[in-house]
């Protein structure tokens, strides 16, 4: 069976994540959260004192991109590869509300989408591979052979990441977590550089009404079509 490259994109909280660690899982292949590679910059901005809620020393950051270092390891109890910031796991980190808040911000910057984007071409270079995020089947990688958008409704997708906050212990109101999607959404697809968009060739999936075992029997049979 060959190797093909799957593209993952849409609007946050749509549970691209997830199917991508069960497709990535079921086929055998690398999984890539390109989501969590710019959630461990912001939170090193946020190490830094480069970013808070009323200011970001942008020039700062893009200054100290060179001492970043991402890497993903695989972390069998789990399932999935875990991200770590110089060589730290940070994958508990990069899921606050405090890092959501200021992701979209960070990812705007076109020096760390250059940089980002270099690293995930590089990760996919020889197919096998799932990755996610916002500009996947648009930028990274434009000639995948399978390119997914997911979409659901802000109240949907606001509920699913309060469910999941919660369930962490986080002390959160749905209403900020409705206002943050919001937020993301305006920031994600309005921005200059490498803007949040369907591509021409991608598949759309609205999965609002849509569970996740639902969800993956729709899309492994579009997986299958591509690999015959």
């Amino acid at each position: 069976m060959k190797n093909i490259t799957i593209a993952i994109d849409g609007f946050s909280s749509t549970g691209k994540s997830t199917l991508a660690k069960q497709l990535a899982t079921k086929l055998n292949y690398i999984y890539v959260d390109s989501g969590a590679m710019y959630r461990a910059v912001t939170f090193y901005a946020m190490q830094n004192h480069f970013i808070s809620k009323n200011e970001f020393k942008i020039e700062a950051l893009i200054a100290k991109l060179t001492e970043i270092n991402l890497k993903f390891k695989f972390n069998p109890e789990l399932g999935f590869a875990e991200i770590y910031l110089n060589d730290v796991n940070v994958e508990r980190e990069i899921r606050t509300l405090a890092v959501s808040e200021l992701v979209s911000s960070v990812a705007e910057i076109s020096e760390v989408r250059k940089m980002l984007v270099e690293q995930q071409q590089e990760m996919g270079k020889n197919k096998g591979v799932v990755m996610d995020g916002r500009d996947i089947g648009t930028v990274v990688f434009p000639y995948a052979e399978l390119k997914l958008f997911m979409t659901a409704s802000a109240e949907t997708r606001a509920k699913r990441r309060f469910d999941e906050l919660i369930e962490k212990g986080d002390d959160v109101q749905f209403e900020e977590i409705l206002k943050n999607v919001q937020h993301r959404d305006h920031i994600d697809t309005t921005r200059d550089d490498s803007p949040l968009i369907k591509a021409e060739d991608a598949i759309e999936i609205d999965n609002s009404n849509l569970t996740k075992t639902a969800q993956f029997e729709l899309v492994y049979a579009i997986v299958l079509e591509k690999l015959n």
